[in-house]
């Protein structure tokens, strides 16, 4: 960590147990519920918003994901290989088949709305990957200008909030289950962080299962990031960008699912006693709360003005898109 990243630590932190107690009071007062990581959102978005949050926090605050990284691998603890021995080929198929007709749709919008082919691809990418961060891998990979990936990367965030807010709330309100909502939020939200936020809102269950589920989601990036820069290569007319261009596959990897998966290994294995668990959890739960805090903070919603209207209207059906094919193949196979 470097020194001028401590000050938006030390914020997003603060947030997160704001919101944790919070949450316990509304708990404790017998109402329904706000959930500790969706009231660090909107703190952190009203913070953000209403200039309460000076320039030196900044630097901070934007490294948010080191704390989700921690909290998603010790989450893992509370994972039981053994409950999913009958679903996973059903999940396995809604997670293909999510992500392959939602890419395909996703595109073809783009260009129908003129986007240019890169810019469709990126929020093919976007949406149906891993959000933010596929954007940022594929974009060198197809030679994407800047300003595309920026436009891209805020119509994901965009849509993505509103998700993280939106569908916990509209899913508790028609009664699903704890295990469809998880499965339906690991397939249809965009980033890691969102879909994490999204499915803890709703309920533990359905966090964990929620996380499960985008973990594997994630592990498609880097043989779709493989795919796209040699098509990129095979179609360029710029023999000088194909000699140049290469696939860092190692960037492309979230190599933080194997702390995930190693620590879900020792549950299912009995390695961890009650109290242990317990303690696992809680802190997990804080640091994916101060993850979510950091979102907020990140949120500046001024910024969303220079994306133009086609690229948020594309977001936003390519998010209908992938919510309604998800909602299909879970009703289909669950």
């Amino acid at each position: 960590m470097k020194k001028d990243q401590i000050p938006g630590w030390i914020l997003m932190i603060a947030v997160g147990a704001v919101s944790m107690v919070l949450s316990n009071q509304v708990t404790a007062g017998g109402r329904h519920p706000l959930e500790a990581t969706a009231l660090a959102v909107i703190i952190g978005i009203l913070a953000r918003n209403l200039g309460l949050v000076p320039k030196i926090f900044h630097a901070g605050i934007k490294t948010f994901e080191k704390f989700l990284i921690w909290g998603v691998i010790l989450i893992g603890a509370t994972l039981n290989f053994k409950d999913f021995q009958t679903q996973g080929p059903k999940m396995l198929s809604i997670i293909l088949m999510t992500m392959l007709v939602s890419y395909f749709a996703i595109y073809a919008l783009g260009r129908l709305f003129k986007l240019p082919w890169s810019l469709s691809t990126l929020l093919s990418v976007g949406t149906t990957i891993c959000g933010g961060s596929a954007i940022a891998i594929t974009a060198p990979l197809i030679k994407a200008k800047e300003e595309e990936t920026s436009y891209a990367i805020g119509t994901i965030t965009l849509w993505g909030l509103v998700a993280i807010l939106l569908y916990p709330k509209l899913a508790q309100l028609l009664g699903v289950s704890d295990i469809r909502f998880g499965v339906f939020a690991g397939t249809a939200i965009h980033a890691t962080p969102q879909v994490v936020g999204a499915g803890f809102i709703f309920s533990d269950l359905a966090g964990k299962t929620a996380t499960a589920i985008k973990l594997v989601r994630n592990c498609f990036m880097a043989p779709l990031a493989f795919l796209l820069a040699a098509w990129y290569a095979k179609t360029s007319i710029d023999s000088a960008k194909r000699d140049k261009q290469s696939l860092n596959l190692a960037k492309a990897f979230p190599w933080f699912l194997f702390g995930y998966f190693f620590m879900a290994g020792l549950n299912t294995a009995g390695y961890f006693t009650k109290v242990g668990l317990d303690g696992l959890t809680w802190l997990g739960r804080f640091l994916i709360t101060i993850s979510m805090a950091g979102i907020g903070l990140n949120t500046v919603f001024g910024a969303f003005k220079k994306v133009g209207w086609k690229p948020l209207i594309v977001g936003l059906l390519g998010a209908l898109v992938v919510a309604g094919v998800s909602i299909a193949m879970i009703a289909l196979l669950l």
